[in-house]
């Protein structure tokens, strides 16, 4: 399986603007700039787009992990903070909140850590990747 996204920059880099598109059109000339990555401007960036595939990514592979154990998910909910500095990504944290049933807590917390290592994001990003996850009984 392979997937694109296109990227189209117009302009100097701190003046220009540019657009995405995704294969599937979520995003769909989708702005960005140097004002949406440095400052707050309306558009994208690419450290908010990596966070979000590190936070989906990481979510499907520990549901995954879960249900390979037995156990039902009734939600889990992961925010992904990305730390840029300097012209890298330094970081990357996981805050995970998750709904499931008859788990004990330490058996889920072994496999966020185990979902942390091996979710293909995860395994891409050459950075630091920490997490912390809270478990909630419906």
């Amino acid at each position: 399986m392979k997937r694109n996204a296109t990227a189209v920059w117009a302009g100097s880099l701190k003046e220009g603007a540019g657009k995405l598109t995704t294969q599937s059109n979520v995003l769909s000339n989708t702005q960005y700039s140097f004002k949406t990555r440095f400052e707050d401007g309306n558009g994208t960036n690419p450290e908010e787009l990596i966070a979000a595939a590190h936070a989906g990514c990481f979510t499907m592979q520990l549901t995954a992990y879960i249900n390979e154990a037995g156990y039902d998910v009734a939600s889990i909910e992961t925010k992904c903070d990305i730390d840029f500095q300097d012209g890298s990504v330094v970081s990357s944290h996981l805050s995970v909140i998750a709904r499931i049933d008859k788990i004990e807590t330490d058996e889920f917390q072994q496999l966020v850590t185990k979902a942390e290592t091996t979710c293909p994001i995860s395994r891409l990003l050459n950075t630091a990747i920490s997490s912390n996850a809270t478990l909630v009984r419906s």
